[in-house]
């Protein structure tokens, strides 16, 4: 089943539902996306089965939006290969410290900038923009904390792409600072088409639950990037585990598989190459992913949008007292 968000008109409302064949049929009863994703995987497929594939829409007629609108966003760094290529771009030395094998690092990004299929997104000021191809899983069902892998799986409601465009100049300033990755990362990430549950892609997990479908990223249609989404250090399930250690996970909860290895972003590529070829992402650039037994997501690149400048840090005394 394929959960989608959508618009008929630019001006009219947004619709939540099913992508059925050719059509989009919206969930009765005005329920939501977010309704679904609370009430769990087993009741949202029972749903679907009693919607009138003759209702609603015709699929052409209308405009995706991203599938939903995130409680958060976890995006873990579960590729080794990537983190091999892309230190060298950002930090200047390619290598993997041994702590990124003890546990699925993630950071938090940005609920609030999320785009959905073919938008133009508006980067900062950046001489070194990039994409990463990722695949997302969406929670569902009810609250969790503490969870053991297996349990975790449980919660995995279905899938989705995810770029999570990112400013390396930008990136790699700040994560001087010993924090951070934030803004180069938060001014965008693109999800969708959809969210395609869990059901549909449990053919391709594999013995050790590691998800083994193809994924490729394509610029203006050249072919930057492949692999194998098991190429990840760790399977979803234990992403999700990992997040609600000593925490919370909730529905609507993304939880980002990090970026996949072999030119998965042109950052890793640059680290390999100790220089900027492919070159970094232009206006007007496409970028379109796809992934095996998801779809297509693509977005494109639009100008930066006027910003107030930024104040460095004032001079500062180290007194520990008002004076006067």
């Amino acid at each position: 089943m394929k959960i989608a968000r959508w618009l008929a008109a630019a001006d009219g409302p947004i619709e939540e539902g099913v992508v059925l064949g050719d059509r989009v049929v919206p969930f009765p009863d005005g329920r939501t996306v977010a309704d679904v994703l609370a009430a769990g995987l087993d009741d949202a497929l029972v749903l679907a089965a009693n919607l009138d594939p003759h209702a609603g829409r015709a699929f052409a007629d209308v405009r995706l939006l991203a599938p939903l609108v995130p409680a958060s966003i976890r995006d873990f760094v579960a590729f080794e290969e990537h983190v091999e290529g892309v230190s060298a771009s950002v930090d200047g030395k390619s290598e993997v410290v041994p702590e990124w094998y003890e546990a699925p690092t993630f950071y938090f990004t940005n609920p609030h900038t999320v785009h959905g299929p073919g938008d133009r997104i508006a980067p900062p000021d950046t001489q070194r923009l990039d994409f990463e191809l990722e695949v997302a899983v969406v929670l569902g069902g009810p609250d969790g904390a503490d969870l053991d892998a297996e349990a975790a799986a449980s919660r995995i409601f279905g899938y989705t792409i995810m770029n999570d465009w990112s400013a390396r100049d930008v990136q790699s300033r700040e994560m001087k600072v010993r924090l951070g990755p934030a803004k180069g990362k938060d001014f965008a990430t693109t999800l969708g088409p959809w969210i395609v549950t869990a059901d549909e892609l449990a053919p391709y997990l594999d013995t050790d639950g590691f998800l083994a479908v193809r994924a490729e990223v394509y610029v203006n249609e050249a072919l930057i990037g492949e692999d194998l989404v098991s190429n990840m250090g760790w399977p979803f399930a234990e992403l999700v585990a990992y997040a609600a250690r000593n925490s919370r996970v909730v529905a609507g909860d993304v939880l980002g598989s990090g970026t996949v290895g072999n030119g998965g972003c042109l950052g890793e590529l640059w680290g390999r190459a100790g220089a900027l070829t492919p070159p970094p992402l232009a206006e007007g650039d496409v970028v379109r992913m796809v992934v095996e037994g998801i779809g297509e997501l693509s977005g494109v690149v639009g100008a930066p949008r006027p910003v107030p400048p930024v104040t460095r840090a004032r001079t500062r005394s180290r007194a520990r007292s008002r004076i006067g």
